[in-house]
């Protein structure tokens, strides 16, 4: 049975912005709805890996060997920059035709399956935090663990998509003046590169 700790601790974690949120948000003021809901599924899908690492123990075998933390690391802040750079050489409104909205929408959720897929933070997020809501008389703390991730992956998904509806709203406003659009994407691709370099700046 789920616990009400756990669901408000949940819901403060998921409701915090980071590169996630970021990136759905940035996805539904210069894209759209359809932008913001599959940046929030690829997104939501990316925390899926480190879920399982730790649900399975793969994630304290992993943080053990120095040189994996730092390939994931490196790797993910060479894609936060990457992502920064490409966000500031842009300007103007991001454009898709009709016919390529599917394609357009599958590579924006591979994005972000990547923006947290190389993010090593979350394994050992999630490796500290799950097992706190493992009832001692569970039979199956494995069992437990993978409701307790499914319960954390449709919070995400949902609180995800609310994020980038809401910045729908402001899209209008944004859109219809150049020069506030390429304010906008600078800001956002200089908050990604500051991640980016926090994250290789990090030691653990």
């Amino acid at each position: 049975m789920l616990s009400t700790e756990f669901l408000l601790t949940s819901l403060v974690v998921v409701l915090a912005p980071g590169t996630g949120v970021i990136y759905t948000v940035t996805m539904g003021i210069l894209s759209g709805r359809k932008s913001s809901v599959a940046a929030a599924v690829g997104c939501t899908a990316g925390i899926v890996p480190h879920l399982l690492a730790a649900i399975f123990g793969l994630s304290a075998i992993m943080h053990m060997g120095s040189l994996a933390f730092q390939v994931i690391r490196w790797t993910g802040a060479i894609y936060l920059l990457y992502l920064a750079w490409s966000m500031w050489r842009e300007s103007g409104v991001l454009k898709f035709d009709a016919g390529d909205t599917k394609k357009s929408c599958r590579q924006i959720a591979v994005r972000g399956v990547l923006i947290n897929i190389f993010n090593p933070k979350l394994s050992i997020f999630f490796l500290a935090f799950l097992p706190l809501f493992v009832s001692p008389s569970e039979s199956s703390p494995v069992a437990q663990l993978l409701r307790l991730s499914a319960v954390f992956m449709g919070m995400t998904l949902i609180i995800f998509i609310l994020y980038g509806l809401s910045a729908t709203a402001v899209r209008n406003w944004v859109t219809h003046s150049p020069r506030r659009m390429v304010w906008l994407q600078r800001s956002i691709a200089a908050l990604f590169a500051a991640m980016g370099a926090k994250l290789a700046l990090s030691q653990n």
